[in-house]
């Protein structure tokens, strides 16, 4: 079960489409003053060293983030084409690097923090149960100094979301809330889980803006998870958004070596009415920076509108 670790892949192709809807949709929520109750179901160690054994390990960052800022930030000459929701992302990124050199990558709890507004006093709940995840998630949170502003518990997300939802109201009555909801899908009974949380959570909070990150790979019940959310949401009259991207096989592979994750997509229950525009200008040009070969493409599909 918690054999895991999100360090082995953080900045990949996965990593830069998730972290780029989740700042996108986090702008355009926080342009209206009420106070935010963010959620990450499964929040990870929180900060990755992509110079550490884990990341170098793995060697996924050099086909997402890596490749995608030596393409739209290079040291040398032009850069590429971008998009205002890319050039965001990846001021993200560089705000964790001040030297210039890509050493560190912010995992979500981190992107979310950046983002949040003390003045309209934002509240983050994290939960990670891998145990040592969970402390060093911990430990990394302890050095913001940020308070009760952020809470950390090692906890299934799944089971902690519960009574965080709905949020209280806000000084203006208001309740506000976005849900991170990734987990590994390291067993099949995530996919379910996952599928029952927003069933559950959209008819206790049917407002709620929830971010369901989720793999495309060859197996039935990744491939069945987008259409049961997309059902779930047609059933509760909530809008939807779907999108994916597949960067495609690397040609340098030969027949016996194994792919790794190759695609993955986001769905957003009740999105911002702005991001199905922007990911149609973002995605071509993900598609074009880290595509790599056969089975490379995108998909963006909404409802609801």
């Amino acid at each position: 079960m918690f054999s895991y670790r999100h360090a082995f892949h953080a900045g990949n192709h996965a990593d830069v489409l998730k972290h780029t809807v989740l700042i996108a949709t986090l702008r355009h929520l926080m342009q209206k003053p009420p106070s935010l109750t963010l959620v990450d179901t499964h929040a990870g160690a929180g900060l990755y060293r992509l110079d550490g054994d884990y990341a170098e390990t793995g060697g996924e960052a050099k086909d997402g983030i890596v490749k995608l800022m030596a393409a739209l930030r290079p040291a040398q000459g032009p850069a590429g084409a971008s998009t205002p929701a890319l050039d965001d992302y990846l001021d993200t990124v560089a705000g964790f690097n001040p030297s210039g050199s890509l050493r560190v990558y912010p995992g979500s709890p981190f992107v979310m923090h950046q983002l949040m507004r003390a003045e309209s006093r934002d509240r983050l709940k994290l939960f990670e149960l891998h145990p040592t995840d969970s402390r060093t998630l911990s430990a990394n949170i302890a050095q913001l100094e940020a308070g009760r502003q952020i809470s950390v518990a090692r906890e299934d997300g799944f089971e902690g979301l519960r009574p965080l939802l709905p949020p209280p109201p806000s000084a203006t009555g208001s309740r506000r809330a976005l849900v991170l909801i990734d987990p590994s899908y390291e067993i099949k009974t995530d996919y379910a889980k996952v599928a029952g949380c927003i069933q559950e959570q959209i008819r206790r909070f049917p407002t709620g803006t929830f971010l369901v990150w989720y793999p495309v790979i060859p197996r039935p019940e990744a491939h069945d998870l987008p259409r049961r959310l997309k059902t779930l949401c047609n059933q509760a009259s909530r809008p939807w958004l779907n999108a994916s991207l597949a960067i495609g096989q690397d040609p340098t592979n030969g027949p016996d070596d194994r792919p790794g994750l190759t695609a993955s997509g986001m769905f957003v229950v009740n999105p911002p009415h702005t991001l199905k525009s922007t990911l149609q200008a973002t995605l071509p040009v993900l598609l074009a920076t880290l595509g790599r070969g056969r089975g490379k493409g995108q998909t963006l599909e909404t409802a609801g509108f």
